[in-house]
């Protein structure tokens, strides 16, 4: 119970269902409760019992997948539960490989031409519910689907009550229950109470009736059928029962007399061996009579004495060919008999085989399907795992080239700000140096202008020149100083430009490599769709052969248990007809010992004959001395006959030769 309960939540979990209080509820009663059930179609087992209770069509497919395997519950209730179409499909379609459930209730359920589609696939591939209740359903709606249930139930050899109540069910579908009732031989109870049938479908259900053998009840009322038509059916239906119980009386007698039969065998077999011992006792003592009386009393009593044994001897013979001739027709029958169930079991052995094969070669077939799947499968994965690797490596490698590109961007801006640095510092110490200098010329310049103003004191003449020229070369200076310094500007102006070109080529390049970064993870963001749409393939593929295999492993258990079912029937036939023929050897060795031992003993006696006659002609003169003792002696040995003749009432004709010869 606990093993089931845990099954069905995990079921539940897997298609993300909640599991339905109603079932873990019967699944947590502590034991199974009694199925009830009417009829031969009840069996004592636990019960489910989910009636009135409302059930979609994902629960119905999960509780069926859950009692596909089950083998606790041995009676069904789901009465009333609204079930629709595919729920009801999805049920019946685990109860297929269901070896446990003996009663289905489906009453009020609604079921039209799917449901019937579902419950001839039932009926068709279940081997062991006898009891199915269908009242208030509308299965007739549809002919070809109650068709179909029809020619299920022709085939099914399980089913012992079928409920057919309120369906709507017309002439034509009586005439596919008819037809039905023709191939079926062990429904006994079939209840169609309120439908159409009419005249003409009661005719098509008299009709199969009368081929029927094993229907021993049936409810047709309110159907429009004639008064004569019902009787007729209940004329029928009552020729099965008595036929039945009839067929039942004579198999019972028949073993009785069986039974009897061996009993007497082995009664006369035992009198048999009695009657031969009795008879060597017999030749023992007339052996020791002979050794000790050395002598005949006379030729005639002589004579006597063989004829009495020689008629003793053909009685003896005339019983044993009348039982070897019983025990020869009785063995000849039987092997008779034997002989055609042989060749009847070797037929069906025969057919069992070949459906063992073709069988086999189905199961064969599914397995390579099945394998050719799983192939596809795995080179899916096998694609898959390709795929992947290949995009991972894409997106590793485009990220790698992003990284080295944006190194490089970041190195090439490094390099072009280090470059500018060092010519802006270049620029500025060349400046400072230029500075430095003009202002170490102006005051060099300065000192000449001072030492000339010193001298001007001695020298006032010279000095206006002197001042002049100096004044020229100042001026020359400052105007060459000037030049120099815009030539300086010019060439740092333009290095500027340059750097800002070489800057804006880098940014440039910088947005190019930015694109191709956004690019590569746009492609990157394709791929890793790509492989979820792949992925989500997979899994439906995974759950399509999970599918497959689920129903592969049902078909191929479902017909390992048929074809172990038959094996066993088989097995056992096989080893019946083992015993039979040890018998029937045991009793043919058991005949030639006998015959072997009539043989020896008519020898014997012949020889004893022919010794006793010897013996009469030779001691014909010592026959009146010792007449007085053989008289006694047979007197003796005659007492002894009767003794034991009087104790074996059954040996009637010994009874009475001895009486004869008294």
């Amino acid at each position: 119970m606990d093993a089931l309960r845990r099954l069905y939540v995990a079921l539940c979990t897997e298609g993300r269902q909640e599991p339905l209080d109603c079932v873990l509820r019967q699944m947590r009663e502590d034991g199974p409760s009694e199925g009830g059930g009417g009829g031969g179609g009840g069996s004592e087992g636990a019960r489910l019992d989910l009636a009135g209770q409302g059930i979609p069509a994902d629960a119905c497919a999960v509780l069926g997948r859950a009692l596909a395997d089950d083998s606790l519950f041995a009676e069904l209730s789901l009465a009333d539960c609204m079930l629709s179409e595919e729920g009801a499909a999805a049920l019946v379609q685990g109860l297929c490989s269901n070896v446990r459930v003996r009663v289905l209730d489906l009453k009020g359920n609604n079921l039209r031409g799917r449901g019937a589609e579902a419950l001839a696939k039932l009926l068709r591939q279940n081997g062991s519910i006898q009891r199915l209740i269908l009242e208030w359903n509308s299965l007739g709606v549809s002919d070809a689907s109650f068709s179909l249930l029809a020619e299920s139930l022709g085939v099914n050899s399980s089913l012992v009550q079928l409920d057919l109540r309120n369906n709507q069910i017309d002439a034509r579908g009586a005439g596919d229950i008819a037809t039905a009732l023709r191939r079926n031989g062990t429904l006994q109870e079939l209840d169609l109470r309120w439908n159409n049938l009419g005249l003409l479908g009661g005719r098509a259900l008299l009709e199969g009736l009368l081929q029927n053998r094993a229907l021993v009840r049936l409810e047709a009322a309110g159907n429009n059928i004639p008064s004569d038509i019902i009787k007729a059916m209940e004329q029928a239906v009552c020729r099965t029962t008595e036929r039945n119980a009839s067929a039942r009386e004579a198999q019972g007698r028949t073993q009785l007399l069986t039974r009897e039969i061996g009993h007497l065998q082995h009664e006369h077999k035992k009198q048999f061996l009695d009657l031969m011992d009795t008879i060597e006792r017999q030749k023992e003592e007339m052996a020791r009579s002979n050794r000790l009386q050395m002598s005949e009393s006379n030729a005639k009593l002589g004579e006597h004495r063989v004829r009495e044994l020689g008629e003793l001897l053909r009685r003896t013979d005339d019983e044993r060919v009348t039982a070897k001739k019983t025990y020869a027709h009785t063995l000849a029958r039987e092997r008779e008999e034997w002989s055609r169930r042989e060749g009847k079991l070797q037929t069906e052995l025969s057919t069992a085989r070949e459906n063992n094969i073709e069988l086999q070669h189905k199961a064969a077939e599914l397995e390579r399907r099945c394998h050719v799947q799983q192939e596809q499968i795995f080179q899916l994965k096998q694609d898959l795992t390709h795929s992947a690797a290949d995009l991972r490596l894409r997106v590793t490698q485009a990220e790698e080239r992003v990284e080295e590109e944006k190194k490089r961007f970041k190195q090439n801006l490094e390099d072009a700000e280090s470059l500018r640095q060092k010519e802006v510092e270049h620029m500025n110490r060349h400046l400072s140096e230029s500075e430095r200098c003009l202002q170490e010329r102006i005051q060099r310049l300065e000192n000449t202008r001072l030492a000339l103003e010193e001298d001007l004191c001695q020298a006032r003449a010279a000095l206006v020149t002197e001042r002049a020229r100096a004044e020229e070369e100042l001026a020359k200076a400052r105007s060459q100083a000037r030049h120099e310094e815009r030539q300086r500007t010019t060439q740092l102006e333009e290095r500027c430009r340059l750097l800002g070109l070489a800057r804006e080529e880098a940014e440039a390049r910088a947005a190019q490599h930015a694109q191709a970064a956004a690019d590569a993870g746009a492609r990157n963001a394709r791929l890793l769709l790509d492989a979820e749409a792949l992925k989500r393939r997979a899994e439906e593929l995974s759950h399509e052969l999970a599918g497959k295999r689920e129903e592969v492993a049902g078909e191929v258990q479902r017909v390992r248990l048929e074809m172990q079912e038959k094996i066993g029937h088989l097995e056992a036939e096989r080893t019946h007809q083992e015993g039979l023929r040890e018998k029937i050897a045991a009793l043919e060795r058991q005949l030639k010992g006998q015959a072997s031992s009539h043989r020896e003993s008519l020898r014997d006696r012949d020889a004893e004959i022919a010794s006793l006659r010897e013996s009469v002609r030779a001691r014909e003169a010592e026959a009146t001395r010792a007449r007085e003792e053989e008289a006694q002696r047979a007197r003796g040995l005659q007492a002894a006959v009767l003794t034991y003749l009087h104790g074996a009432p059954a040996l009637s004709p010994l009874a009475a030769s001895a009486h004869a010869r008294t």
